[in-house]
């Protein structure tokens, strides 16, 4: 299932050439996955105190295509491409909503960590079968 999350690009957003600055992809990239999870209400902050895990990138890979910049509308896709038992690998795009160009697009693998102890850990099977479902 491929999920979609909009983001404006705020003047914030830009560098001084008045473009999207490369590093700000990856704090769009995160918001939707984490959108993603919380559509399925798998709140990470209920997950931390319940299940005690956390996520954290493993790696990731960007291919940047074209620059977005000020007051553009983006749409965010992401979709679970590997669930395995410690680890998720998402696969990302963004694009500008008004002529749909590609802009960019990631691989991220996301460890499973106990949070108190920072070790890989199983993704609880609740939530295995939730991502599974949907």
């Amino acid at each position: 299932m491929k999920f979609s999350w909009p983001v404006r690009v705020y003047y914030e957003d830009t560098d001084s050439g008045g473009v999207v600055y490369y590093a700000n992809y990856l704090k769009f990239f995160e918001r939707a996955r984490t959108e993603l999870l919380r559509q399925f209400d798998l709140q990470q902050n209920e997950l931390i105190k319940q299940q005690n895990i956390i996520f954290a990138v493993r790696n990731i890979n960007v291919d940047y295509y074209k620059p977005a910049v000020f007051d553009d509308l983006l749409s965010v896709t992401t979709e679970i491409e590997v669930l395995k038992k410690a680890s998720l690998v998402f696969k990302q795009t963004i694009q500008r909503d008004k002529d749909e160009t590609m802009l960019c697009q990631a691989i991220c693998k996301v460890a499973c960590l106990q949070a108190d102890q920072l070790k890989p850990t199983a993704i609880p099977e609740f939530m295995v079968q939730v991502l599974k479902n949907n």
